[in-house]
């Protein structure tokens, strides 16, 4: 049973290429009989996610075909390596195809991006995770994406973490007194989080009370300065590093001591992978285990 956010997706996806004609070259071209089985082939090297998203996109278009995953979520392939093998009416598999694979180049490129962070980050305590700047409609998969890839999930939206941005803190008087008011309001279980640009501005939030503190947009000298301030402030504030990095530079940030990075990157920086849908014959030997 899909959630009504991947379902609209999926007939969102669909009705975009079908737009309620459905596919007339198969159907001017192949047989209606016809049967066919395919593989859903990596043509580069790549993390896999998002299996689940293609084959729910193959069930809408058609209940009565297969589609086996052969690998794990998180899995690494080689080129050439096979993710799925689908099976059933062939026009349905050809219906089916463009958005399959859009769906999985873009999620197995997130998470081949988010295991190029996390291996950016080892040797330190540094967990990299994501940022709210996702596809719309696709964040749930991007976030798992993410996950796939061995990074983490930062909040999943506006309603489930406090967040004071500098707006927030120009808004409502200050970083000390937007933390205090949010800390006054919010359950004790939710964790209010204050984004920084300097040395004063960290003070004023641990002093505030912030469960988590943001330095946004420092350099690596002026970071490495603000966690020496607050491990000495309060050795239970958890730091985060924020702002414009990438794969250059998130080493030495997470050797800065932070916490966790958050980086965009993950998401809006991962380029697709190569991925293509192989028809193959009908007692061809699939991928040996």
């Amino acid at each position: 049973m899909l959630d009504p956010v991947t379902a609209e997706l999926v007939e969102l996806a669909l009705r975009e290429d079908l737009a309620g004609y459905g596919d007339i070259t198969s159907m001017w071209t192949v047989d209606a009989e016809a049967e066919a089985r395919a593989w859903i082939v990596a043509r580069e090297d790549a993390v896999v996610s998002g299996l689940a998203l293609a084959a729910a996109v193959m069930n809408r278009v058609d209940a009565e075909a297969e589609f086996e995953s052969l690998e794990a979520e998180g899995a690494e392939l080689t080129a050439g390596g096979v993710l799925a093998e689908i099976s059933g009416r062939a026009r349905s598999l050809l219906m089916a195809e463009r958005t399959m694979l859009n769906f999985l180049r873009h999620l197995c490129g997130v998470a081949t991006q988010a295991r190029r962070f996390a291996r950016a980050v080892q040797g330190t305590e540094a967990l990299v995770v994501d940022t709210r700047k996702t596809s719309p409609g696709l964040r749930v998969w991007e976030k798992k994406a993410v996950r796939d890839g061995g990074c983490g999930n930062h909040r999943f939206g506006l309603f489930d973490m406090v967040l004071i941005k500098d707006n927030h803190a120009t808004a409502g008087g200050g970083i000390g007194a937007t933390v205090r008011r949010a800390k006054a309001l919010a359950p004790f279980s939710m964790k209010v989080e204050a984004e920084v640009q300097d040395e004063v501005g960290l003070r004023e939030a641990i002093a505030a009370g912030a469960d988590i503190v943001m330095l946004d947009n420092m350099s690596v000298e002026e970071m490495t300065r603000c966690v020496g301030i607050a491990r000495e402030l309060e050795r239970r504030v958890l730091l985060e590093a924020s702002g414009r990095i990438d794969l250059k530079s998130v080493g030495a940030v997470a050797r800065t001591g932070v916490d966790l990075i958050s980086a965009s990157a993950l998401t809006t920086g991962a380029p697709p992978v190569d991925l293509g849908l192989d028809f193959v014959g009908k007692h061809e030997e699939g991928p040996c285990c």
